[in-house]
Parts: structure tokens; C-alpha cells; sequence
């Protein structure tokens, strides 16, 4: 009798088939790019330690390159994730908010003892707070479309990029000794100020999604161009972009108030809770 109705045992292979499911490779893919930034960012902290500032600066600018480019991957492979969304923002905050910190404490700020560590701290915490900012912010979904052109403050990549400024400068043969230390705190205390406030800034999100036909040949030219300044004169270039980025703030500002100007009222939307998605950033 036993054998002809064995006791039912379930299929081990039925859930260990449903635990063990494949992932597509572009759902892995994006989230690589930052796990390789993220390191970048970490053998940053450690070549500040070291004093080895100029390769400790290459490595916070080489993860900010990897940055502009985890987010791009996501959307064109469609490997947008809420995971990648929170790994993208952790590797932000040790990337462009404790190293860049690390890096201008051991470069000049350890001249002016307690109070240096107070505005490093100040820095990378501002980071800290604008990054939680920006994940509050994707699940808002009455923020219209074209305010995906603009971010809310100074970007993290851009606000470690033009911190780092002294340290530019004092590669290409400025020295900055300890009665300087003063206006390089000045600098970062108004860096962290850009980062936390609400100046609206170009995000460039939007950019490249249709180029036309006639501007892709001169785009081809102007992506060597630039490759050859970064590559023959890597400060020079990063000095340049720094101003011009900071010039070019109050610009994206005005734009912003004039596309808010002739923004038609909206009806009320669902409360954020009712209407979720996932990002990748």
C-alpha cells in the first residue's frame, strides 16, 4: 500500500530554483561602475593619508567620471533599480563627501587644527544631507518633467570637483602655505553652503537623448578635443572647468525661474506613496 501512495514530499528544486534566479547582466552591470567608483573613492582616502595628494585628487575625478556614467548605462540597458538607486547614492557620499573632505583636511586644513575639522566635517556631511535630499526627491512624482533638467543645489560630483580647487591650482605651481588655510576654508564652507541650498543648477539628464544629425560629427571632434586638454594638461583643464562651472550657476538659476515663470498650473497629483518607481541615478 505504501508504494502505491508514497508519502508526499515537495520538490526541493522548486524553491531553490525560484531563490537562485538568474539576473540579467544589466541589472549587474551599472551597479559594477559603482562598485569600481566606490573603490576609487576608498584608495583615495588612503593615498590622502599617504600625502599622495595629486593621485588621491585623479582617483576622486576618475569616480566622478564613473559616476556621470553608471546612471547612463542603467537607463540605456534598462537596469534601473531601487538597489543601485541606494548603492549609487552610499558611493556618492564616500566619493564626493569623505574624501574630498579627507583630501583638503590633510592638503590645508589641518593647519587651522579643531576649527579645519570642524568645516571638513561641515563638508562632507553637507554631502551627507544633499544626497538624502535627492533620494526624498525621486519619489515625489508631482515634480514636473522639465525640472529633470535641473538639480536642486550643487550636484556631489561637481561640489567635490570644485572643492578641490586649491589643490589644482597648488599642483600647477601655487603654493599655499598656512596663511592661506584661511580662504581655502572659506572656499569649502561655501562649497558645503552651494551643495545644501536650493539654487537650481543644470543637471544635463535630459542631454543626449537625440542629437541631431548635423551637430554628430562636431560632437566626435569636441570629445578628442577634450580628451587631449584632460590628457596633455589634466589641471589646467580641471582649473578651467571648475570656474566655468561656478560662473555658469547664476545662469542656470535664471533659466530655471524663467521656465517656472511659464509653467501652467497643474492639477493635484497622487500622494507620493500611491505612485513609487525606481530609479537608477
Amino acid at each position: 500500500m505504501d508504494d502505491l501512495f508514497p508519502p508526499f514530499e515537495p520538490d526541493a528544486n522548486e524553491p531553490r530554483r525560484r531563490r537562485f534566479r538568474p539576473v540579467p547582466f544589466r541589472m549587474i552591470a551599472p551597479n559594477m561602475i559603482t562598485l569600481l567608483a566606490l573603490c576609487l573613492g576608498l584608495t583615495a582616502i588612503r593615498l590622502a593619508f599617504e600625502g599622495k595628494f595629486e593621485p588621491a585628487v585623479i582617483a576622486v575625478v576618475v569616480a566622478a567620471v564613473l559616476d556621470g556614467i553608471d546612471g547612463r548605462v542603467a537607463r540605456l540597458l534598462k537596469g534601473t533599480s531601487r538597489f543601485g538607486a541606494e548603492l549609487d547614492s552610499l558611493a556618492d557620499f564616500v566619493n564626493f563627501g569623505c574624501a574630498p573632505a579627507l583630501i583638503l583636511y590633510g592638503f590645508a586644513l589641518h593647519n587651522l587644527r579643531s576649527v579645519g575639522w570642524i568645516v571638513a566635517l561641515v563638508f562632507a556631511i553637507a554631502m551627507a544631507l544633499r544626497l538624502a535630499r535627492f533620494n526624498a526627491m525621486l519619489d515625489d512624482p508631482s515634480r514636473p518633467e522639465w525640472k529633470k533638467d535641473f538639480f536642486v543645489g550643487m550636484p556631489a560630483p561637481a561640489g567635490a570637483l570644485t572643492a578641490m580647487l586649491p589643490l589644482y591650482l597648488h599642483f600647477l605651481g601655487f603654493t599655499f602655505e598656512s596663511w592661506a588655510s584661511p580662504l581655502v576654508l572659506a572656499y569649502v564652507l561655501g562649497i558645503a553652503l552651494l551643495v545644501v541650498s536650493t539654487v537650481p543648477t543644470f543637471s544635463g539628464k535630459t542631454w543626449g537623448k537625440r542629437v541631431p544629425r548635423e551637430f554628430v560629427l562636431p560632437i566626435f571632434l569636441v570629445i578628442v578635443v577634450v580628451f587631449g586638454l584632460v590628457i596633455s594638461f589634466p589641471f589646467e583643464t580641471m582649473v578651467t572647468l571648475a570656474v566655468v562651472y561656478l560662473a555658469g550657476l547664476p545662469i542656470g538659476a535664471m533659466q530655471y525661474r524663467r521656465r517656472l515663470k511659464q509653467e501652467p498650473s497643474e492639477p493635484t497629483l497622487p500622494a507620493p506613496d500611491e505612485a513609487r518607481h525606481e530609479t537608477k541615478v
